[in-house]
């Protein structure tokens, strides 16, 4: 694994860090800002993989992200379009235009409604296996692509490392999401 990180060429933060040094203005510290560009750039390059995997399967990363709040939610694997609204960030307007394109693809279908008011979903079986699939691509990805960067004590250093980071972030601003936070149209 040593060989092939000695391999890989250096990214684009290291590339041009020795130019940035020199533009930022006083009281920014060039380390921190490297790290923050590099996390958020790594966060980006991981939604190439989750829209590589979406396409593979004939979702949009949107879809794909309802199906995971469904799939999670545990059996009866169903939510209200609010509550689907609420764990995506999405407005009224736009989940119910995903939940259209969902029931129609057969992903999910209407459950029974408790209070009459609210015209909750469920997953069907072939939305289990699609979401099933996708994932199961998506962690192949995900850790091919740690594997040529990283080994595993690495990897596991690297967590050690984020975890801190991570808890003092949620304890400023509140626990993370727990699904992805996507762009409008996603």
């Amino acid at each position: 694994m040593a060989s092939e990180q000695d391999e890989l060429p250096p990214d684009s933060v290291g590339a041009d860090f020795a130019e940035w040094i020199e533009q930022m203005p006083s009281g920014v510290d060039p380390v921190v800002e490297a790290a923050r560009q590099r996390i958020g750039r790594i966060a980006r390059q991981f939604g190439r993989v989750l829209e590589r995997v979406a396409d593979r399967q004939g979702v949009t990363v949107g879809d794909w992200a309802a199906l995971s709040v469904l799939q999670r939610s545990g059996p009866p694997y169903e939510r209200t379009p609010k509550q689907l609204a609420d764990a995506l960030g999405l407005t009224p307007g736009t989940i119910s235009v995903r939940i259209d394109r969902l029931l129609r693809a057969g992903l999910v279908e209407p459950a029974p409604a408790a209070d009459g008011r609210s015209r909750p979903v469920r997953l069907t079986a072939e939305g289990r296996r699609l979401w099933s699939d996708a994932t199961a691509q998506r962690t192949i990805e995900d850790r091919r692509l740690f594997e040529r960067a990283l080994n595993r004590e690495e990897l596991d250093h690297l967590n050690t490392l984020l975890a801190p980071l991570l808890a003092g972030l949620e304890a400023e601003f509140g626990p993370a999401p727990r699904h992805d936070r996507l762009r409008p149209g996603a």
